[in-house]
Formats: C-alpha cells, structure tokens, sequence
C-alpha cells in the first residue's frame, strides 16, 4: 500500500510538471503579449512594464523563474489586476465556485442515485421510460440554456429567486440546478446500467434463493458493488464543479473564479491562465487519487497493486 500511494505520488508530481510546461508553452507560443490588448499604451511603458515582469527575458530564465515560484506556492502577479496576485484571485474566487460545485454534488448524488436505483428495478416499465426522458434531456440541453431558461422563469419572471449573486442562500438554488444537470444525467444512466448488471449476477441470484428479502438484496449486495463505475466518474465530475462553470457563474453574476478565468483570456493575462489551470490540475489529480482509495473502502476485493 505504502509503495503505491509513494508512486501515485510521484505520478501525480511528473503529470503536473508536464501541465506546467505544456501551458507555459501554449501561452508563450501565441501571438501578442498581456500589454498588446485593447488601447494600445505607448511603447516606453510597454517597455517599462515587460522590464518590470522580466517579459523581456529568455523564455527559458521565464520557465525557471516560474517554476521556482511555483515550488514555493506563489503563481505570481497578475498582469491586468493591478495590485493582485494570481493567489489572491484564487483565494477571491475559488471559495464561491467550491461552495457551488460541493452543492451541486450533493444534488446530484441525492438525486440521480435514487433515479438511477428506480429505473434500473422498473427496467422497461412507466417509471424507468420516465427517467430515461428526463436524463436525455440533462445530457443534451447546454447548462448555460438551462441556467437561462431557470432565470428568466423562476427569478425575473416569478421572483421566487434572486436574478443574480449570492447576497442570500437562494442565490445558490438556480446555479446549482443549472450546473449539475449534466452530471445528474450521466450518473443516473450510470447508476442505472450498472445496477441491472448487477442484478443479474450469479450471488444476487444465490441471496434471492437463500430467501433474502429484495430491499436487502439491493441495498447490500447489489448497490454496493454497483456503485464502483460511478465512484470512477464522482473524482473528475466533483473536480469540474468545483472549479464552477465559467457560463453559468457569468449568466448568474456570482463572484467565483469563472469571471477572473475569461477576463485572463480575454485579456492574455499569462500567469492568471497558467495559475488557474495548474489549480484545476492539482485539484483533479488529487480527486482521482482519492477515489482509487476508496475502491478499497467500497470493495475489499480490490486491491491497490504496489
């Protein structure tokens, strides 16, 4: 166990390296610079300021000098917040866009399990038709369509919602809805297909001869081991709504990292763009690793090979 969390770890480690490098590269490859954008400034300020943030220097002292930063947790100042660096936009936004994404979880897990649990013991009835409508509709209809169509009826329309930021806890509702409907979908289909394969295994059918009773059949053999494929998705699907979604944060008006995120690439903002994507990384990386650990909490039959 020991030798395989060592070499996830230094996994984990190589794979944020090679993102830091292939995004130094991408920003440094495209054309203009952060100073290049909108109204032009004179070229002795331009000058002043590609001194003042080392843009003038080899591209290979610029990695360095990043990386170095990096090590010691600093992602550098931002180019077009002026004052700011690229941790106190994260430390500014991030904790919105967490509180969003941890409840959109939860809404998603409390709601698409059970669906996914009913269409799957309902196979081809009323209710699994049901589900099967409402799930096609969450996998092919954009968030931010559904997000619109939430605000215009449900808060500009009805008022029964804030139109936008979250001065209360309804501002969270509209967002959330909007944000998981998605994973909602996914998870149930998932739940769904992964729960009648069970259901049609060999020690179901051995519990149902020994005259165990359905509700225990479901929820201690067949659940359980039913839920590993969605355990494998939960890692990059939590990780994605906890960076927010850049639309929905936008059509909303909340203050997460969604609103740094586009005005960094609107903007060429180097550091901002780089920061923000090796944070993303990191917080995936570390989701997926987690879960590989809990395969072993949910099934004891699965082992972590050294």
């Amino acid at each position: 166990m020991l030798k395989y969390v060592i070499k996830r770890l230094l996994t984990m480690f190589l794979t944020i390296f090679v993102i830091l490098c292939i995004t130094f590269l991408i920003m440094h490859a495209i054309p203009g610079g952060p100073y290049s954008q909108g109204k032009r400034l004179p070229e002795e300020i331009q000058q002043a300021l590609n001194e003042k943030y080392h843009l003038n220097d080899p591209l290979y002292k610029q990695f360095v000098d990043y990386l170095v930063r990096v090590i010691h947790f600093d992602l550098g100042p931002s180019f077009k917040y002026e004052g700011m660096t690229v941790n106190d936009l994260i430390a500014e936004g991030f904790p919105t866009s967490a509180t969003l994404g941890l409840l959109s979880m939860l809404f998603t897990l409390l709601v698409s399990i059970p669906l996914g649990i009913l269409a799957a013991l309902r196979h081809g009835k009323w209710q699994d038709t049901f589900v099967s409508v409402v799930t096609t509709f969450g996998v092919t209809i954009p968030s931010f369509v559904v997000a619109t169509l939430l605000e215009y009826f449900l808060a500009f329309r009805l008022r029964w919602f804030p139109i936008y930021g979250v001065s209360e806890w309804k501002g969270y509702i509209l967002p959330m809805i909007a944000l998981s409907g998605y994973s909602m979908a996914f998870i149930t289909r998932l739940t769904r297909s992964s729960l009648m394969e069970v259901m049609r295994s060999d020690y179901i059918r051995t519990a149902r001869v020994k005259g165990l009773s359905e509700s225990q059949i479901v929820l201690r053999h067949g659940l359980r081991n039913s839920l590993i494929p969605v355990i494998t998705v939960l890692g990059p699907t939590l990780a994605g709504l906890l960076m927010g979604s850049f639309v929905v944060e936008k059509i909303f008006a909340l203050p997460g990292m969604g609103r740094f995120f586009v005005q960094s690439i609107t903007n060429r903002d180097y550091t901002a763009i780089m920061g923000f994507t090796l944070f993303y990384a990191v917080i995936l990386i570390v989701l997926v690793f987690l879960v590989d650990i809990v395969y072993c909490i949910i099934d004891p039959r699965i082992q972590l090979e050294d």
